[in-house]
């Protein structure tokens, strides 16, 4: 049927007066419009206490992390016995199952419609990846039950059960948070603030972790050894109780955390739909401002023709066509590896190369995070001021000066604090951007986000396991006095994350003369079923509609269209 248009007026002031009643109504249910303020000054979508419930929703994976890359290998080699290659085994074993995962997850959770428990699709696949950790974790840091004195080949049979199951509510978790940031808000600027907030938590259980170590170690710590408690060197089976309780404080704070995530963000969605509105209606404002008489332009070119025109939905399949997706990709993995490989080894590095005390293990990485910790509040305002690219560019500045300077420390040397700052400082700026810029190339397409962030995880997790198990098999030394073991973790620790730093540099000069989210595939217009409505949003709007049935593009213009309906 055909649009009811007044005989009286033309088809551009028709569909004017379309746009100002849509608008109208809007703003009867917005006072924030009503009173004429501007909608887009603000750019807020969310409340801080929603901020905040989101954020504290990857602590429990950011503790367990923390454990993984930092402990699993020392523990493994210096606590269980375990040789070089199979202790890397053990950890490949996991990186290929979360790489396996990832994708997996962000396929499934972008088909699933509505969860359960009200707790919509995204947060239950990360209630499961919840409880997927809390039943496998803790036996990943206790000796093999009944075999712990058989070969390393039967007790890696008998981790790797665990490990996968961890591994897979690790990375349920881990998109399902990220992908939901994405659909929590429209703005640019407030999706770096939820990446700066949730990488502030990232950064307060890395804290937590060390610390929580650091005091194990000192009430572990008996009267008759406590001149030379700290002064114990090398970790060994006396040490296991200390990691079981770590584990312990790990999945209890996490669980507190994650409930605080599932009740807080419970009604953020109808706070970012209300928003979107807002916005949408303050450009359709500054459309018949700019041009009262709307004039006749092409439905791709024009910014009326993006409120007649829906964005289009992107599919698994689309974006492997995208060249961004690759370029965004490559860049976010070796932005992980530099953390990781940096991580893992750090506390190898001040053992075996700096021969320091094993207490520092625990107390190093405490410098680290909290130089991490001042970054990630600079984060945001960094990325505005200077833009994804450059604050990127800062941040690698830091990631190859901390590389460097590991190269020329000294045994025993002060100023491995420094360098340790530097090293947090790297990470936490070039992991926010790498993150944002991830949510820049989703863009309105987050139907797929969580498809998106599961193939950068993949990538990540798998060049992860992979450079680990080389650096194993590399590894000179099987013997607690092989003299060449200074030396090699030197090279590890400084050359093999400070490479991936420049790789990750070289990604980013491809991007840029490139703006992130623009398709380089051709768009198709989704269908609207009355010309009149020209109002749209992403999320739950009562305005929306269709232009035709068809699933075509009715005309190239507007006085097309409005031919079309005479």
């Amino acid at each position: 049927m055909a649009p009811e248009y007044q005989p009286t007026l033309s088809p551009s002031a028709a569909l004017h007066a379309s746009m100002t009643s849509s608008c109208e109504v809007a703003r009867e249910d917005n006072p924030l419009l009503k009173q004429g303020q501007d909608a887009s000054s603000t750019q807020r979508a969310l409340s801080n206490w929603q901020r905040l419930a989101y954020g504290v929703g990857h602590v429990m994976n950011d503790l367990a992390a923390a454990m993984w890359f930092s402990y699993l290998l020392i523990y493994l080699i210096e606590v269980e016995s375990f040789d070089n290659l199979p202790a890397g085994n053990v950890i490949l074993i996991g990186q290929v199952a979360d790489a396996i995962c990832t994708p997996f997850v962000g396929f499934e959770s972008d088909r699933t419609r509505k969860g359960f428990c009200n707790l919509g699709k995204r947060k239950s696949w990360h209630f499961v990846g919840t409880i997927c950790t809390v039943v496998s974790f803790p036996f990943i840091f206790e000796p093999c039950i009944n075999c712990s004195h058989d070969s390393s080949a039967l007790q890696i049979l008998y981790f790797a059960p665990f490990v996968v199951i961890f591994q897979f509510g690790w990375a349920a978790v881990q998109i399902s948070h990220l992908s939901y940031s994405s659909e929590l808000t429209p703005f640019e600027h407030e999706r770096v603030i939820l990446q700066s907030m949730r990488n502030f938590f990232t950064v307060f259980a890395n804290i937590a972790v060390f610390g929580m170590f650091s005091i194990l170690f000192i009430i572990g710590s008996t009267p008759s050894k406590k001149k030379s408690s700290p002064s114990s060197v090398e970790l060994s089976s006396a040490d296991v109780p200390k990691f079981r309780y770590l584990t312990i404080f790990c999945l209890g704070v996490g669980i507190l955390f994650n409930i605080i995530f599932y009740i807080g963000t419970a009604n953020a969605n109808k706070n970012t739909s209300e928003a979107e509105e807002k916005q949408e209606c303050k450009n359709n404002d500054e459309e018949r401002q700019e041009d009262t008489s709307i004039k006749y332009r092409s439905l791709g070119d024009s910014s009326l023709s993006k409120s007649l025109v829906r964005q289009s939905n992107m599919s698994w399949s689309d974006w492997l066509k995208e060249h961004q997706f690759y370029q965004v990709g490559l860049l976010y993995m070796f932005t992980r590896l530099y953390f990781n490989v940096s991580q893992v080894y750090f506390g190898i590095y001040l053992t075996k190369t700096l021969r320091m005390q094993k207490m520092y293990v625990a107390i190093m990485p405490l410098f680290t995070y909290g130089a991490s910790f001042l970054a990630s509040v600079l984060s945001p305002t960094i990325n505005k001021l200077l833009g994804r690219k450059l604050a990127y560019c800062l941040g690698a500045t830091f990631a190859v000066s901390a590389s460097i300077w590991f190269y020329f420390l000294e045994e025993r040397s002060q100023q491995v604090y420094g360098a340790a700052m530097f090293l947090g400082i790297a990470s936490s700026m070039i992991i926010i951007t790498s993150l944002s810029m991830t949510s820049d190339l989703i863009d309105s397409n987050i139907e797929s986000g969580a498809f998106v962030f599961g193939a950068m995880s993949f990538t990540d997790k798998l060049s992860n396991g992979l450079t680990i198990l080389v650096i194993q098999k590399l590894n000179p030394c099987n013997t607690e006095d092989c003299p060449y073991a200074s030396q090699y973790y030197r090279y590890v620790e400084s050359l093999v994350p400070g490479g991936a730093a420049v790789l990750a540099c070289i990604m980013l000069l491809t991007l840029i003369r490139q703006t992130l989210g623009v398709r380089s595939r051709k768009p198709k217009y989704v269908p609207m079923k009355d010309p009149k409505l020209v109002y749209v949003s992403t999320s739950n709007n009562p305005y929306r509609s269709d232009i035709t049935e068809d699933g075509e593009p009715p005309c190239n213009s507007i006085q097309n269209c409005a031919s079309d309906t005479e």
